[in-house]
């Protein structure tokens, strides 16, 4: 008689504080994309590959979905913007929010409104973002290189998490340039002052979303930082890469964020993946065609505007069509789509027989531009230190930073 026997886990489940991951996989926050209705559609798919059942009183989720970014600052002035980017649907959870902001008392002030009124149950700081209108300001990519600050800002935000059991990680990137490397000192500080992971997007702000991610970055930050876990993030655009990834670099998870755009079944193929199995989604364009569709209908529901959200699903139509024969004609009328009755017009003129292409569907989607200079505030790299006109610009930093 022949036992079959259950493929060996790729990694054991991910432990963010009191949340245990099934899959160690987390939707990188992305402005514009992972607002709930692009979060519920990944949270479909990615349930069809959910771990076991804890008995530990630890909540348990298939992987972890991040909100898109939103301003410290905006969020305690309680803006109708940020309000609506706070929201997560009755069954999501953990429900996760990532925060931008440059001022430890306003960081602060944000995450205690956020666990006081029960509206998180996990924060995420983004020290990542490379966008010149918040690198200008000393935020995102470049406020690591202002050791103090950066420490300051994540105490303040643990500080105030704590209590409620709500953890807080990081997520950040190599450094502002290659002269200019922050990681590993950040990985420390983050871990010293009581950060429950860390994240590491292997390029550096200069190289924004161009050339290739270095893995060996991830791999001495796991080295660096031993007490919690390590995320790796960047140039994951299949599961194979993202095991691939975990052998390169010993880390304990993985953040995915460009993709899965336009493939949202990218979270059925890593919860597969990482429990050892080489079971794979090959959707056809009636498939896609009816993911599509089922996203713009999410995007109308959360914009409550109609309008809105069909015009908000237009920027995602190139990524779920890749590789699909689609004429230029049909895809530029898709590309003007105003309404759910003409997206359904437009979906019934597709060959929806068409099987999934294969490799002209794979590899890169999303932004990838050059590199480039980063914008800084002045004389921001003379000095770990903040001086005082350096202070006084990073107070008003998140005041005139959009996001929330």
């Amino acid at each position: 008689m022949t036992v079959a026997t259950a493929p060996a886990p790729v990694l054991p489940p991910l432990r963010i504080g009191r949340h245990v991951i099934d899959s160690p996989v987390v939707l990188a926050p992305m402005a514009g994309i992972t607002n709930r209705g692009f979060r519920r559609l990944c949270r479909q798919y990615g349930t069809a590959g959910l771990g076991p059942t804890h008995t530990d009183g630890a909540t348990g989720a298939s992987s972890l979905y991040v909100s898109e970014m939103i301003t410290s600052r905006a969020l305690v002035e309680r803006t109708p913007v940020s309000m609506r980017l706070i929201e997560h649907d009755p069954d999501e959870t953990p429900r996760s929010i990532q925060l931008y902001g440059v001022d430890p008392a306003t960081v602060g002030a944000a995450v205690r409104m956020l666990v006081t009124e029960d509206r998180a149950d996990h924060i995420d700081l983004n020290f990542g973002c490379p966008v010149p209108k918040v690198t200008r300001k000393g935020g995102g990519a470049a406020l690591p290189w202002k050791t103090e600050l950066f420490r300051g800002i994540v105490s303040a935000a643990v500080r105030e998490a704590g209590p409620y059991a709500v953890p807080v990680t990081v997520k950040m990137r190599v450094g502002i340039d290659s002269d200019h490397i922050t990681y590993l000192e950040a990985g420390r500080i983050a871990e010293g002052e009581g950060a429950a992971a860390v994240a590491l997007h292997a390029r550096t702000a200069a190289q924004a979303y161009s050339g290739q991610a270095d893995w060996s970055r991830i791999a001495a930050l796991k080295r660096a930082v031993r007490s919690v876990p390590v995320l790796g993030n960047g140039d994951i655009w299949s599961a194979e890469d993202a095991v691939r990834m975990v052998a390169h670099t010993g880390c304990d998870g993985v953040v995915v964020g460009r993709g899965c755009l336009g493939r949202p079944w990218l979270f059925t193929d890593l919860a597969a993946a990482f429990a050892g199995s080489d079971r794979r989604v090959e959707p056809g364009l009636g498939e896609v065609s009816e993911t599509l569709r089922r996203h713009a209908a999410y995007l109308v529901d959360f914009h409550q505007d109609e309008g809105r959200g069909c015009r908000e699903i237009r920027k995602h139509l190139s990524w779920y069509l890749k590789g699909f024969a689609v004429g230029g004609d049909l895809r530029h009328r898709l590309a003007l789509i105003d309404s759910m009755a003409a997206l359904d017009d437009l979906i019934a003129d597709l060959d929806l027989d068409q099987p999934w292409p294969g490799e002209p569907a794979e590899g890169q989607r999303g932004r990838a531009g050059s590199a480039r200079v980063v914008a800084l505030p002045d004389r921001w790299l003379q000095s770990r230190d903040l001086d005082g006109a350096q202070r006084a610009r990073v107070a008003q930093a998140e005041e005139s930073v959009s996001g929330g």
